[in-house]
């Protein structure tokens, strides 16, 4: 994939922003196409780590992309989205419920890499890149092995120029992730993880923990200030 334009996913969080470097410095993309978007998400000021990382990494271009509809049409389907109901602590999930959260949004992924591969599509670019991670604490059915594969499995009916979507993560840990982050020095003080999007992250919620447990067994302090 040496000197081959990408389109990379970022939301600003550990995932993508490990990604977005990992892309750029160990795959060798040489022009990299950053997207972020604004979907009615309660933890938006990820978008600010997002805006850091993508000049962190060297991206040719950046692009936040409002489609803040989609929180209003599904706030009643998802505590991860503004007027939705409220962010649980991972504690209080059942185990019914750790298999697909209050937090998930319905479709989001399949939404976002569809708006993506169109953008990929219209510059000529055939590599799409989403941070999709292997979830140590719950789980998210659009972020599996299964779902990428079916993705690209429709993207591939196009007749000219096919885009191929990219989940290098796809079945690695949070801590694994870190562990790369660290390898490639990247400034986690910069990126925003959790789901309530207060001043402080919570270190209560699903991503809270998942983080927290992730620099821990690293061995490594979450440069980040948690408010407990």
């Amino acid at each position: 994939m040496t000197n081959l334009p990408a389109v990379v996913l970022l939301s600003g969080g550990i995932d993508s922003t490990v990604l977005i470097h990992h892309v750029a410095r160990d795959l060798g993309h040489d022009t990299i196409h950053a997207i972020s978007f604004d979907y009615g998400q309660r933890h938006s000021r990820e978008l600010d780590c997002a805006r850091y990382q993508a000049a962190a990494a060297g991206a040719a271009e950046h692009r936040i992309i409002d489609i803040g509809f989609m929180g209003e049409i599904l706030k009643d389907g998802s505590a991860l989205l503004t007027g939705g109901a409220e962010v649980p602590a991972l504690a209080a999930l059942s185990e019914k419920d750790l298999e697909q959260p209050p937090t998930y949004v319905p479709n989001r992924n399949m939404m976002l890499l569809s708006i993506a591969a169109a953008f990929a599509e219209s510059r000529g670019v055939q590599h799409l890149y989403y941070g999709a991670q292997a979830q140590d604490e719950y789980g998210y059915w659009d972020c599996t092995a299964a779902f990428l594969a079916a993705i690209n499995g429709v993207l591939s009916l196009n007749r000219r120029n096919a885009v191929r979507v990219h989940a290098p993560f796809v079945s690695r840990s949070k801590a694994e992730t870190v562990r790369l982050g660290i390898a490639l020095n990247v400034d986690f003080a910069h990126t925003w993880s959790c789901y309530r999007g207060g001043e402080k992250p919570c270190g209560a919620c699903p991503t809270c923990i998942e983080r927290l447990n992730a620099f821990a067994a690293n061995g490594t302090p979450d440069p980040v200030e948690y408010e407990r």
